[in-house]
């Protein structure tokens, strides 16, 4: 199996990895108090999930 005789350079390294990048993740808005949630996921503010409550959110 070959190997590389010569070391390779960070800018190398780099370029190669340019597509390699991160995603923002979406966010969407709750329908029952309009704060951002994750999709597919219940409201962290008031644990509300597809209309009905699923978790018991502290005031």
């Amino acid at each position: 199996m070959p190997n590389p005789k010569r070391r390779h350079s960070k800018t190398r390294r780099d370029k190669r990895r340019t597509h390699y990048k991160g995603t923002a993740p979406s966010v969407n808005l709750c329908p029952q108090c309009n704060a951002p949630k994750l999709p597919h996921r219940a409201c962290p503010e008031c644990g509300y999930y597809n209309g009905r409550k699923v978790l018991q959110v502290e005031d």
